[in-house]
């Protein structure tokens, strides 16, 4: 049990729990006169009471289910529909503990005026969106979720117990998204272009396209690094960390994504700086640490911008035919750009270079910069920027103190800006302005310094 979860003493919530229970249990019976209902029925207020109580824990698991694909990941899984039902044990939870009981306090911050700000740009995009339908089903499936989770976690995380558990877990399910996809590569599963790993492929994944996979890996890399390096955690913590690196790292270098190395160059640089004095060294460092993974993730043999291609490669020159594309959608709807996920159905009408087929972005800036226009681009990019800016002063303030302050916090820290730099330097080469790894990151940033805050005052008035 969190130590932060609200007790399951609370009376309006049992008399809540039971008149539900009641009425759906009558409902149920009259449809489904079954013995073995007897059972359901008898665990449902058990149930109800669990999950109305646990609103972090029912949020965590929704954006892991939701982000890692998990349930993709094992397609066992895929017929319970897990998602489904965490989002709404996540929907009752935060409504009885913020409506009802009043027992999570809320807030505001800069970054939720952002955030706030962009969301409206978006509708408002959605409204002039070059196809609607297209623009309606993607907020209706997946962008509403992101903004309420984004939320969510921000005013939910509150404890360095939270922090801890937040960041086991994302590196457990990194883990386990890793190792499915180790075992395709080394099955010859899914392959793409015949050596780029994907999972899930034959029934449509997210994480059937290289990049949005190496995506996926790329979130965790940061929080397990930030486990293995914070000799202030207890050894089995550090120990998760040391073997979820080397899992997550194959893992990324077998997607073959250049972005996703540059990401993760750029999470392990992060941690460098905190650690390595010489600058130079640790520039040096990185040039070559790129350079040889670039040689054992194979790029060079990729079908697609592999040095087979003389010049600049194909994969190359169709990001730039993509983001010329971009730029003239931008210039063309300035205000409300071509409406969210519309980039790829206006590819054609904008492309200097047409091979018959419409192309992905593959760059978050752009992508941005097409969908919301040149007003929605300067509200993301200032929201990017307050976030570095929080957690690079959070980061500051707690490393001064880091022996005499929970380590979780320290951990977490560091996590999430290294993690929020890899993700802004990866994504110049991957879509991530409308998925979920800015937003997590994002509702990090402000939970970690809201927590330190707390853990900073504590340790000012002893």
């Amino acid at each position: 049990m969190m130590k932060n979860d609200t007790p399951l003493q609370s009376k309006p919530l049992q008399w809540f729990t039971a008149i539900v229970c009641s009425l759906l249990a009558g409902v149920l019976w009259r449809l489904f006169p079954h013995p073995a209902l007897i059972i359901v029925l008898g665990i449902l207020p058990l149930v109800v009471l669990y999950t109305l109580n646990r609103p972090f824990l029912m949020v965590l698991l929704f954006v892991i289910f939701s982000f890692f694909r998990i349930h993709e990941v094992f397609p066992q899984l895929y017929s319970l529909k897990i998602p489904l039902l965490l989002s709404l044990g996540s929907l009752a939870a935060l409504s009885w503990q913020v409506g009802i009981t009043k027992k999570i306090k809320l807030f505001w911050c800069k970054e939720f005026t952002l955030l706030t700000c962009f969301m409206l740009l978006i509708i408002i995009g959605i409204v002039f969106a070059s196809n609607r339908p297209i623009a309606i089903e993607y907020f209706k499936g997946i962008y509403w979720k992101i903004i309420l989770m984004t939320f969510a976690i921000a005013v939910l995380v509150r404890s360095p117990q939270q922090l801890s558990f937040t960041l086991k877990a994302i590196t457990i399910a990194g883990v386990l998204v890793g190792l499915v996809a180790i075992q395709n590569k080394l099955g010859g599963i899914g392959l793409v272009e015949g050596t780029r790993v994907t999972i899930g492929r034959e029934f449509g994944s997210m994480l059937g396209d290289p990049n949005d996979l190496a995506l996926v890996l790329l979130f965790p890399t940061s929080f397990a690094v930030g486990l293995l390096v914070t000799h202030q955690l207890p050894w089995h913590q550090r120990m998760l960390g040391f073997i979820a690196i080397p899992i997550l790292f194959w893992a990324v270098i077998a997607t073959q994504s250049r972005g996703g190395l540059l990401g993760m160059i750029a999470v392990f640089g992060i941690y460098g700086l905190q650690r390595i004095k010489s600058k130079a060294l640790l520039f040096s460092i990185a040039i070559m640490a790129g350079s040889i993974l670039f040689v054992v993730a194979g790029i060079s043999d990729r079908a697609s911008g592999g040095a087979a291609e003389a010049g600049v490669d194909e994969s190359a020159m169709g990001r730039l035919y993509a983001w010329e594309a971009a730029f003239k959608m931008a210039m063309t709807h300035p205000l409300t750009g071509v409406g969210l996920d519309n980039f790829f159905a206006n590819y054609f009408y904008y492309s200097p270079h047409w091979d018959g087929l419409n192309h992905a972005v593959h760059s978050t800036w752009f992508g941005v910069l097409a969908e919301t226009g040149v007003l929605g681009f300067i509200v993301f990019i200032s929201l990017i920027i307050v976030l570095i800016k929080n957690a690079n002063k959070t980061l500051r303030a707690v490393k001064a103190v880091q022996n005499n302050i929970d380590p979780a916090i320290y951990t977490c820290a560091q996590a999430v800006f290294a993690g929020l730099i890899g993700t802004i330097v990866s994504g110049t080469f991957l879509t991530q302005g409308f998925n979920w790894p800015i937003y997590i990151l994002a509702a990090l940033v402000v939970a970690v310094s809201k927590t330190s805050e707390i853990a900073l005052n504590k340790l000012a008035d002893k």
